[in-house]
């Protein structure tokens, strides 16, 4: 049985069209830090979240930057689709470069959930060095194989594991 953090809960059997955004700013990668989700302790990933209904990509990716960075960022180019599958969750992932507008990053909240129970702990930017530094079940696949960060940027259209 995978250990799911009740706040994730409602993700939970059902598939997700998620929005992502790679942020690389003087060599280091825009990453936030959730509380523990599924099996890990913590969980580091690209800012982005799910799509709604009758919502444009490129404003549910400047929404989620907004809600979790606090920075407004122009949607630079699609980079790679992603399928995130850990049991119980199941996402579509599109990852696109972004740049940032503002330079002042501060956490932000998750809108669905209440003020004193907010998945997003801590955003920041990391290096390279940082990333491989956080266990492997503590951050998001398409972090574990990297050589350096402009990997991200020239991944094929796809990224299947």
């Amino acid at each position: 049985m995978n250990n799911l953090n009740p706040n994730a809960a409602g993700y939970a059997h059902k598939l997700r069209v998620r929005v992502c955004g790679i942020c690389i700013k003087n060599n280091k990668l825009l990453l936030v830090q959730h509380q523990q989700t599924v099996n890990n302790t913590a969980f580091w990933a690209p800012p982005g979240g799910g799509l709604n209904y009758g919502e444009s990509i490129k404003d549910c990716l400047k929404r989620e930057f907004l809600e979790e960075t606090r920075l407004e960022i122009d949607v630079s180019r699609f980079l790679f689709l992603n399928e995130f599958m850990e049991e119980p969750l199941h996402a579509v992932e599109m990852f696109f470069e972004v740049r940032t507008k503002g330079e002042r990053v501060a956490t932000g909240f998750d809108p669905e959930l209440p003020p004193d129970n907010q998945l997003i702990e801590h955003v920041q930017y990391l290096t390279l060095d940082e990333i491989r530094k956080i266990e492997r079940q503590n951050k998001h696949h398409i972090l574990h194989h990297l050589f350096s960060l402009d990997d991200l940027l020239g991944l094929d259209n796809n990224f299947l594991p």
